[in-house]
C-alpha cells in the first residue's frame, strides 16, 4: 500500500478566518476609509464584487476598468505573444504599463475626495494601498484548471481559445507582472487571503503569512503535488501513489516545481494553499543561499517532475534550446538543461538518446520535415536507443536530442525553464483534444548539437557514475553533465548520516525505501518524515541534519539535486 502523502501539509502558527461574511466583518472591525484588495490575475472578482457591494455607503473602484482596452493591450504585447500556439517572449515590464494613466488619476482623485472607499481587482495597490491592504491570491494550476474552464486572460475575451495559447500568455506575460507587484507589497500586506476556492476564501494576516513563510524557508518542506493526463501517460503513479483512476491515463506530476505548485498550510487546522512562489518571492536568501540567489534572483532555478509511460506510449522525440537560442528569441536567461532518472522500469524499457555516428544532417531534417506530412519517421536510423533500468540516470544537456520510451518511469531533474521543448515527431498520434500536437522542427533544427554522437553520449550521458564515499555509507555523483549547473548526487544507507546542506538548498527524492526520517542537528526544525518517490525541499538555511531510514525501512536511497557553486 502506498504511503505516497498526496496533500502534504506545513504546520504553521497563526489564525484563519474562513469564508467572506468573515473576512469582511474582519475588515470592518477594524475600520478603514479606504480599503484595498489587490487580486492575482485569475481571481473571479465578480464574486468579489458582490461580497463589497454589502458594505453601505461606500464607494466602489474597480482596477478592470482603469485598464486599457483588450485591443490596445494586444495590440502592446503582440511581439511578446507571437503567433506561435506554444512560444512566446518573456515581458520584464510592470502592471502599470497596461493601465490607462489618465483614468488612473482619476481613480486616485475619486479616492481621496470620498468618505470610504473599496478598491479591488488586479493591481488594486497602484490606486492606493488604502489605510487595509489585502491580496488574494491563487495557484497557477488552478488558474490553468479555469483556464480550461473556459476562463479567459485578464482583460482578454478569448473563453474558447486553445488553452494552449491561454497558457502561454499567462507564462510569458501575465504572471511576470502579476509575481513583480505581488513581491512589491509583502511588507506591507494587512491580510493575505486564499483565492483558490470561489466558494470558500481563507484569509491570514499579513503578519501570519509573511511567519509562515519565513518557517518554511528554515525546514524541509514538500509543495502540492499535482498530476495531468497525456497521451503518452501509463499507470504506474495511479497504482503506486494511489491515484483516483485516470481516463485517460496519467502522464506527469509536477512534485517540486515552486512556479507551479502550491504549499499547503496547516493554519489552526484550517488547510490553506498558496502558491509555492510566495516563500521563494519573500524569502529567497533564507531559503536558497546567497550565492544561488546572487545568481539566480527569487528563482527557484531546480525542478522535479514525474514522466510515466508504463503501460503507456514513447514521449514525442524531442530537443531542448541551447542558452544562446533561449535568450535570443524567448528572453529567458538560463536554459532547459535535464535528466532522466530512472524511478522504475519495465524490462524493455528504453531511452532515445543522441545520433548515431555518421548521421547526415540534412537527409535527418528532410526526414523530420516529410513526416509531418506522412506521420511516418524511421527514429532508430538516426538516434541512439539504450536499455533503461531503474536506478539509470541519462543526462540531457540542452540541445541534445531525446526521449524516454514506453515502459518507464522517469523522475525527471532539471532546470526550471519546463515549457521549451521542441517537439521534432511524436509518432503519428493527436492530443488527448483531439489536435495534433505542436511540432517545433523550425526551432529544433537551430539548436540540435550534431556532434552529440553515440560515442560521446555513452562516454558522457549515460550512467556516468561516480563513487564518492563508500565506508560509512554510499556516496555517488551521478550527474549532471558539465555543461549544465545542476549536481545530483545519490545516498544509499542503512544507517543516521550526517550531512550538511553548506548554505546551499537541495532539491530531494527518495528514490528507494518507504521511508525516511530528517533532523536538525541544531534543533532549527522537527523530525521530518518523507516517504517513498516523495519530492522534498532542503532550503539553505537548515545547516546540518541527518537523514536515516524510517522504522518500515531497511535501506535508502536519496537522490539531490543543487547549484554547482564555483570553489574559491
Amino acid at each position: 500500500m502506498s504511503n505516497f502523502v498526496k496533500s502534504p501539509l506545513n504546520k504553521v502558527k497563526g489564525n484563519c478566518i474562513t469564508g467572506y461574511q468573515a473576512i469582511f466583518e474582519e475588515f470592518e472591525t477594524k475600520g478603514f476609509k479606504v480599503l484595498t484588495i489587490d487580486c492575482y490575475p485569475g481571481i473571479n472578482e465578480e464574486v468579489l464584487l458582490k461580497e463589497i457591494k454589502k458594505i453601505k455607503n461606500v464607494t466602489i473602484v474597480s482596477t478592470f476598468d482603469i485598464f486599457k482596452s483588450e485591443q490596445a493591450i494586444n495590440e502592446q504585447i503582440k511581439y511578446f505573444l507571437t503567433d506561435d500556439r506554444v512560444f512566446g517572449k518573456m515581458y520584464y515590464g510592470n502592471v502599470i504599463d497596461f493601465m490607462d494613466l489618465e483614468k488612473l488619476e482619476t481613480a486616485k482623485q475619486l479616492v481621496q475626495t470620498s468618505d470610504k472607499v473599496v478598491i479591488y481587482g488586479f493591481g488594486a495597490s497602484l490606486v492606493s494601498k488604502g489605510d487595509i491592504l489585502a491580496y488574494v491570491d491563487i495557484s497557477r494550476w488552478e488558474i490553468q484548471q479555469r483556464y480550461r474552464q473556459g476562463m479567459g486572460n485578464y482583460k482578454c475575451s478569448n473563453y474558447n481559445e486553445d488553452k494552449l495559447r491561454k497558457f502561454k500568455r499567462g507564462y510569458f506575460f501575465e504572471w511576470r507582472i502579476a509575481d513583480k507587484l505581488k513581491a512589491s507589497l509583502f511588507d506591507e500586506l494587512d491580510y493575505m487571503i486564499d483565492g483558490n476556492k470561489v466558494a470558500e476564501p481563507k484569509m491570514l494576516t499579513g503578519a501570519d503569512f509573511k511567519r509562515a513563510m519565513f518557517t518554511i524557508a528554515g525546514r524541509p518542506f514538500r509543495t502540492q503535488p499535482y498530476f495531468d493526463a497525456g497521451v503518452w501517460g501509463g499507470h504506474w503513479m495511479e497504482e503506486k501513489l494511489a491515484l483516483e483512476n485516470g481516463d485517460p491515463n496519467y502522464a506527469w506530476s509536477f512534485d517540486g516545481v515552486p512556479e507551479e505548485n502550491s504549499l499547503l498550510l496547516d493554519v489552526a487546522g484550517q488547510v490553506v494553499e498558496f502558491p509555492a512562489m510566495d516563500v521563494i518571492l519573500y524569502q529567497p536568501q533564507r531559503l536558497l543561499g546567497p550565492q544561488v540567489y546572487a545568481r539566480f534572483g527569487a528563482e527557484f532555478p531546480i525542478r522535479f517532475d514525474f514522466l510515466d509511460t508504463i503501460g503507456g506510449q514513447n514521449l514525442s522525440l524531442q530537443v531542448h534550446p541551447v542558452t544562446e537560442y533561449i535568450k535570443k528569441e524567448f528572453g529567458m536567461p538560463y536554459t532547459q538543461d535535464e535528466s532522466y532518472y530512472m524511478l522504475d522500469a519495465n524490462a524493455d524499457a528504453c531511452v532515445y538518446l543522441g545520433l548515431k555516428e555518421g548521421v547526415d544532417k540534412e537527409e535527418m531534417l528532410a526526414a523530420l520535415r516529410e513526416s509531418e506530412k506522412t506521420g511516418q519517421f524511421d527514429v532508430e536510423k538516426y538516434v541512439n536507443k539504450f536499455p533503461a533500468k531503474k536506478h539509470d540516470h541519462f543526462l540531457i544537456p540542452a540541445g541534445t536530442i531525446h526521449c524516454s520510451g514506453a515502459g518507464s518511469m522517469v523522475l525527471e531533474i532539471s532546470a526550471t525553464p519546463y515549457i521549451f521543448t521542441f517537439k521534432l515527431y511524436d509518432w503519428n498520434r493527436v492530443g488527448i483534444d483531439g489536435k495534433p500536437r505542436p511540432i517545433n522542427i523550425k526551432h529544433g533544427e537551430k539548436v540540435i548539437q550534431w556532434d552529440r554522437t553515440t560515442n560521446w553520449v555513452k562516454d558522457n550521458l549515460v550512467n556516468n557514475i561516480d563513487v564518492l564515499k563508500e565506508d560509512e555509507y554510499l556516496l555517488e555523483h551521478t550527474g549532471l553533465h558539465e555543461l549544465e549547473f545542476i549536481e545530483t548526487r545519490r545516498y544509499t544507507t542503512s544507517k543516521k548520516i550526517v550531512l550538511d546542506v553548506n548554505n546551499n538548498f537541495c532539491q530531494c527524492n527518495l528514490v528507494d525505501g518507504q521511508s525516511a526520517i530528517i533532523e536538525s542537528l541544531e534543533n532549527k526544525f522537527e523530525p521530518y518524515v518523507v516517504h517513498y518517490a516523495e519530492t522534498f525541499v532542503l532550503p539553505a538555511s537548515i545547516g546540518k541534519y541527518s537523514i536515516k531510514p524510517g522504522l518500515d525501512t531497511e535501506e535508502i536511497k536519496v537522490i539531490q539535486a543543487y547549484v554547482r557553486i564555483p570553489q574559491a
